[in-house]
């Protein structure tokens, strides 16, 4: 039996990071004004990590644009599987050769490119979705606010978001 209504505990459960790092801020900012010596240079450290925290939880709830979408994302060993009600497959994280944010789906869509297979398409709402942020933290050359800028925007038109190898003409070739 649980004494919190399962709208406020999952309110909770989405800004969970940002709680985190005001705990680890409060704690930080006591020890580091009420101690002296080691203790009080402990506070310190634990406030800058708690603002490290909150950086880092920021980005992860302007990530998270809902729940309820169709289907099921597990991320396993680097491999990103969808379980959907009308598609799904599996993608691994290391042949993955393009990501595009596809505004044009309702709910939003990434669509996951991998050479020699069909294209993954996986709504921003599935459950799980979320752990796509950590797979997709890992990519070289990726730019995360960047990535996070476009999901909020109102576009109606896909947006890659980040290519392994783009092939990019420099203007001065075409001269």
């Amino acid at each position: 039996m649980s004494f919190v209504r399962p709208e406020a505990r999952a309110a909770l459960w989405r800004v969970r990071e940002l709680l985190i790092a005001l705990g680890m801020g409060c704690l930080g900012v006591f020890w580091g004004t009420q101690s002296g010596g080691l203790l009080g240079w402990l506070g310190w450290a634990i406030l800058a990590l708690g603002v490290v925290f909150a950086v880092m939880g920021a980005q992860r709830l302007r990530f998270r644009l809902g729940i309820g979408g169709p289907g099921v994302v597990q991320i396993d060993e680097g491999q990103i599987s969808y379980f959907g009600p009308l598609s799904g497959g599996a993608i691994a994280l290391s042949e993955l050769s393009r990501i595009v944010l596809d505004p044009t789906s309702k709910p939003r869509h990434w669509v996951l490119s991998m050479p020699g297979q069909p294209d993954l398409h996986i709504p921003v709402t599935a459950e799980g979705a979320d752990a796509l942020f950590d797979a997709f933290s890992a990519l070289p050359g990726l730019r995360m606010e960047r990535m996070l800028s476009e999901m909020h925007k109102p576009d109606t038109h896909q947006v890659v978001i980040w290519e392994r190898n783009p092939e990019r003409v420099s203007r001065r070739s075409l001269h």
